[in-house]
């Protein structure tokens, strides 16, 4: 174990060190793990809540630390919300021996959000399992996990909703009859997690479904049908979103301005041109990311560049703004 590692273990007994301290809790090898993982025991619930919290923090802004080995040690933590963060901080960790790990966090955690969490996070070995990248068994072991917890009695509606946006990753039958199930449920969540089902599908047999919520007047309702249509692909949504990029919800109109740019075609682009060119801070720079994942994904890589402010003059030769 490291020097650092070791005065690090240290500190935490009196306390939450600085928070610069606490990058020596990443890449630990296995032996350094386990010495963390005695340590942890011993500390007090709030130390390990806020160093668990801290490195989430730390991860989401900088890509080159891995606090994979010190989030498992705290996937069996006392405290609810340490265990949901080390599950949340896994997110990209693709090794399938955390799927009964997850499966059994399912199953038997006594703390809702927490098996939210782990329903979310077996949804990515789903979709591993889909592009090939893990094999069959591992992904059906994932999928009825999943499934037993849809069909538990008495489960949490907001897990059983995380339960079906995982599912969603699966093109089965099975699954597709759960969704339309959701969306014809009378409780205006489920069916707005339906919807987010549908396009996380891929599968183009919700393109009506999806089109009908675009006007909705739940804002949450037109922002899941927006990003669900840029999913699908629908190019026949285009001209109801190019509408919602004037919509009264900052989020909905981030939300279709994202999926024009998924889409494609002239319509969008000229749509994503007009809002790169407002003065709504956030929406420019959504309608620059869109503009730039529209031509590299149905344009010229070229225009890359210079997605929006290339204008013929009188001559038509190009000038630069």
């Amino acid at each position: 174990m490291s020097e650092s590692l070791s005065e690090l273990l240290s500190e935490l007994r009196l306390g939450v060190p600085p928070r610069a301290r606490l990058y020596a809790l990443s890449n630990l090898n296995a032996a350094q793990a386990q010495e963390l993982a005695v340590t942890w025991t011993e500390l007090p619930a709030v130390t390990r809540r806020e160093v668990v919290l801290t490195l989430s923090e730390i991860a989401e802004s900088d890509f080159e630390v891995d606090f994979g080995a010190a989030f498992r040690v705290a996937l069996d933590d006392p405290d609810p919300l340490a265990r949901k963060t080390a599950i949340d901080g896994l997110w990209e960790d693709e090794d399938v021996r955390l799927i009964p790990v997850l499966a059994a966090c399912l199953q038997r955690d006594g703390i809702p959000d927490v098996r939210a969490a782990a329903a979310a996070a077996l949804g990515r070995f789903l979709l591993l399992g889909e592009l090939g990248k893990i094999r069959p068994s591992f992904q059906r072991s994932a999928y009825q996990a999943l499934l037993a917890a849809h069909a538990a009695e008495n489960e949490d509606s907001t897990v059983r909703r995380r339960v079906l946006e995982s599912l969603a990753y699966s093109g089965s039958p099975e699954v597709a009859a759960l969704i339309r199930q959701a969306y014809e449920h009378a409780d205006d969540e489920v069916r707005i997690s339906a919807v987010f089902s549908m396009g996380r599908s891929g599968d183009e047999q919700w393109s009506s479904c999806v089109l009908t919520e675009l006007p909705s007047p739940d804002p949450a309702m037109r922002y899941e049908a927006a990003r669900a249509c840029g999913e699908l692909g629908l190019r026949e949504a285009a001209a109801a979103l190019v509408e919602l990029t004037e919509d009264t919800d900052p989020e909905v109109q981030e939300a279709a301005v994202w999926a024009l740019g998924q889409i494609g075609g002239d319509e969008a682009r000229a749509a994503l041109r007009r809002c790169a060119d407002t003065e709504n801070e956030a929406l420019r720079g959504a309608a620059l990311e869109a503009l730039q994942e529209l031509e590299f994904l149905h344009g010229d890589l070229s225009t890359i560049m210079f997605p929006f402010d290339l204008d013929e003059d009188e001559d038509g030769e190009g000038q630069v703004e």
